[in-house]
């Protein structure tokens, strides 16, 4: 994780809390492609939007966030634990039967991001699934208020997934949005199943 990007998180962990997004339509397609009651994991929970959907629907979540304060914020929020934990810090065995990754992956340096792919790939039971979304770009860099961003290309994401396992690519589609500093960016949302092609 880059540490410019992990202490603006720790220090504007109220203020973002306060202004993320309602939970992505795209959890109602991942919670579908699970059964009732399955495990999932959360990296970058963040506020806890979509953790919130995920409990309420029934699922075993493990709520992470990289941010103490963040993770904090979460919990009292959903009335519900979630951990501190770095991507890197991911170390399981078929653990999940889904991951869920909104907007958080995108902060891996580019050259990391294989191997953070490897652990989730590692953590999910065989044919779990995985949604991350990441800001389609070119060159990696940082936002206006310091963020680091690995802005991939398609190109480079499906490379990059390729080098880190086997995976099935279940969904793969573009929104509009605009960034916390109110930027405009594209993000590419991809669904991914363990198992070979």
């Amino acid at each position: 994780m880059d540490e410019d990007t992990l202490q603006f998180y720790r220090r504007n962990a109220e203020a973002y809390a306060g202004w993320a997004k309602a939970p992505s339509t795209r959890l109602r397609g991942f919670l579908g492609l699970l059964s009732p009651g399955s495990s999932i994991l959360e990296l970058g929970c963040g506020a806890g939007n979509h953790a919130a959907v995920i409990l309420a629907e029934g699922f075993v979540l493990r709520a992470t966030d990289g941010s103490p304060e963040m993770a904090a914020v979460a919990a009292s929020r959903l009335g519900h634990p979630v951990e501190v934990m770095l991507f890197d810090q991911l170390d399981e065995l078929e653990a999940y039967d889904g991951v869920w990754a909104s907007a958080c992956l995108l902060h891996v340096p580019r050259d990391e991001l294989a191997g953070i792919l490897s652990r989730i790939h590692r953590a999910l039971k065989p044919s779990g699934v995985f949604y991350a979304s990441y800001k389609i770009g070119h060159d990696d860099g940082r936002d206006s208020i310091g963020r680091y961003y690995n802005y991939p290309s398609l190109e480079l994401l499906q490379s990059t997934y390729a080098s880190s396992g086997a995976w099935t690519q279940l969904s793969s589609d573009t929104s509009e949005i605009k960034s916390f500093d109110e930027a405009p960016a594209t993000m590419l949302h991809v669904m991914m199943r363990k198992g070979a092609a």
